[in-house]
């Protein structure tokens, strides 16, 4: 029988700032929640919220982790976060190098 592996996904999550998003980039990685966090800063965001169309700096966190760890680290990510409604959103990688997609489980695999 072939043994089914855990989706990869990558999960980008914007925050107000580069130490906002470092923070939580290393709970996240230290919890094993994420196998990796990449810290993007310099993005410019233009949104509309309560009715109001906003632009602002924001920094762009890039976690690497997996379906079976998404809602534990959806929740983390949510508890540690400076907005009301944080942007959480989760790619699901269709490709990949073998290696480093069995790394990713390897590291959040409890």
């Amino acid at each position: 029988m072939k043994k089914v592996l855990t989706k990869v996904l990558i999960v980008l999550v914007t925050t107000a700032s580069q130490k906002e998003a470092v923070r939580i980039g290393e709970k996240m990685v230290n919890a094993r929640l994420a196998a990796c966090a990449n810290v993007i800063p310099g993005i410019k965001s233009i949104y509309r919220w309560k009715g109001k169309v906003i632009k602002s700096g924001e920094t762009l966190l890039m976690l690497k982790s997996t379906e079976l760890r998404y809602q534990a680290l959806e929740k983390s990510i949510k508890a540690m976060h400076s907005y009301e409604t944080p942007e959480i959103v989760a790619l699901e990688i269709g490709a990949g190098l073998d290696q480093y997609m069995n790394w990713v489980r390897g590291e959040t695999h409890i």
